[in-house]
Parts: structure tokens; sequence; C-alpha cells
């Protein structure tokens, strides 16, 4: 029997089906900032479809993934699902951890909404 390969610490599950199964298994304060992050995805985005895409909670609108988040080992991540929204808003972002695809930051110190809200404005003008 092959042991299925367990999710890195922090990370959630890797056969989550929703949202709801990945955050399940996210626990303490990264569960917080990540809780509080998808209902500001979700009043920015309240016709996008959740789902999970690579293994981590994402929204769909209009058949385009948007914006998806995750626990890590050393805090949360924030996913545009695009190489170029972190680039377009740099200059907004130098306080911030990220790679060419994502943004992380601090449980106790969550993205605040116009942030997510420029993100996802961002994504979605790219997506056009």
């Amino acid at each position: 029997m092959v042991k299925a390969k367990s999710a890195k610490k922090g990370a959630g599950p890797s056969n989550a089906t929703t949202i709801d199964d990945y955050l399940a298994t996210v626990v303490g304060d990264r569960r917080t900032a990540l809780d509080a992050l998808r209902k500001t995805i979700r009043s920015i985005l309240p016709k996008a479809t959740e789902c999970i895409s690579y293994r981590i909670p994402a929204f769909r609108l209009d058949g385009v993934v948007v914006a998806g988040f995750c626990a890590t080992a050393k805090g949360c991540s924030y996913f545009p699902f695009s190489g170029s929204t972190l680039q377009t808003l740099a200059a907004e972002l130098r306080a911030y951890e990220k790679t060419k695809s994502s943004l992380h930051f601090h449980p106790d110190e969550p993205l605040p909404a116009s942030l997510v809200r420029r993100l996802i404005k961002t994504r979605i003008a790219e997506a056009q």
C-alpha cells in the first residue's frame, strides 16, 4: 500500500474538494485570517463560484480563477492566479513578501480589504 503524500504543515489537505473542507484542517490564527479573507473576497465577488484550484481555495468568475489563498508553514498566502497582477501592483505591495504568483502575509496582519479589492480588480482587468 502506498501512503498518500501529506500536505505541508499548516497548508491544508491536498484532497480537499471544497473551501470548507480545506479550512476545516487549518487551525488557530491562520484559520481566522483565511476565514476573514474568504469573507472579504465573497463581498467583492458575490457572483463568484468557490472552488479548489491547484489544491488551494479559489474563486472563479465567468470561468476564470481570479483569487485564491492558502495557509503556509509561516503564515498565509494570497494568489491572484496571474503572473502579472503582483508585478502590476508592485509599488503598493512593497511591504509584503511575494513571489511572482503569491503574496505572503502574517495572520496577525491580514490584507486590507481595499488591497484585496485592488488585487481582484487588476486580475479581472487582465482576464478581459
